[in-house]
């Protein structure tokens, strides 16, 4: 049994401990209120810009600008991973990584012939990537220190222009989607080309509308708005997503805080006790020989 400051001095530690995983719970839960606001509030405009674009696109004959809906050979894909700056967030990074690394091994092997690229959006999964043979083309993690719309438009903006030089013939977005503090969905979104639908969302061919501007004009007007919507969304997705795993790892790790100091608590009042009865056996040997004498 290990001795009684050793097991006060465990003690003390787990307190300590417990006190930081509880502060960082707090402040997690404080972000991603903040965070839970942004993306709710966004999900119904992008929504309605899916909506209007699909309406718009339904059988119109027009080509985007730079070919952003044409479909090409696969050659070259790359994928953006969104993870977080920090870590103690449970297995979120890891989940983005394993998934980066599954989708550009199942591109190498499924097209011969074809190139995986990568574009890192956290420090986390670049620092992964750096040390991997597959070194990140580029990386945006200072985006979340300011993460406002116009630095995701920044983003999106590059990405659209690496797509319409021909340096990549898709572009993939891996993220965690929010759906509540507990639950965060790890999905994979084709960023690049834009593929809208023919039809709405019951299936029927859209009506006719009277368009002012001409309705290939708005089309390639709201294109490029819809995209970098669509990147800002990704991006308030997984910081919502990063807090909401930081909050849950951090409430485990104060639980179970709680429990081990219980136990060593337990641990150390049996080691007390049997100090105090260790001694009390001391005690009454001494007298029972100094009666003998």
């Amino acid at each position: 049994m290990a001795s009684l400051k050793e097991v006060r001095n465990r003690i003390a530690s787990v307190k300590s401990t417990q006190q930081i995983t509880s502060a960082m719970k707090m402040v997690a839960a404080s972000k991603l209120r903040k965070a839970q606001t942004g993306i709710l509030t966004l999900r119904p405009y992008a929504q309605k810009q899916q909506l209007l674009l699909q309406k718009l696109s339904a059988g119109a004959d027009v080509e985007l600008p730079g070919g952003l809906s044409d479909k090409r050979e696969t050659n070259r894909t790359l994928f953006v991973a969104f993870s977080s700056n920090r870590g103690l967030c449970g297995a979120f990074n890891s989940n983005v990584i394993k998934k980066t690394m599954n989708s550009v091994n199942e591109v190498n092997l499924l097209n011969k012939g074809s190139e995986a690229a990568i574009i890192t959006i956290g420090r986390k999964a670049t620092e992964f990537f750096e040390r991997s043979e597959l070194k990140p083309v580029a990386s945006f993690d200072s985006v979340y220190d300011d993460l406002t719309v116009s630095n995701a438009a920044d983003i999106a903006d590059k990405l659209t222009e690496m797509f319409i030089q021909g340096k990549y013939d898709k572009i993939v977005l891996i993220y965690h989607q929010f759906k509540n503090a507990v639950v965060q969905k790890l999905i994979t979104e084709q960023f690049l080309p834009v593929e809208p639908d023919s039809t709405d969302i019951k299936g029927n061919a859209v009506s006719d509308y009277i368009f002012e501007p001409s309705r290939d004009e708005i089309l390639i007007s709201l294109v490029p708005r819809i995209l970098r919507t669509q990147l800002y969304k990704a991006l308030l997705d997984s910081w919502a997503s990063e807090q909401g795993a930081r909050m849950t790892a951090m409430s485990q790790a104060t639980d179970n805080a709680s429990e081990l100091l219980n136990e060593l608590k337990l641990t150390y009042n049996k080691a007390r006790q049997a100090a105090i009865t260790n001694e009390i056996l001391e005690i009454v040997s001494g007298a029972e020989a100094l009666n003998k004498n």
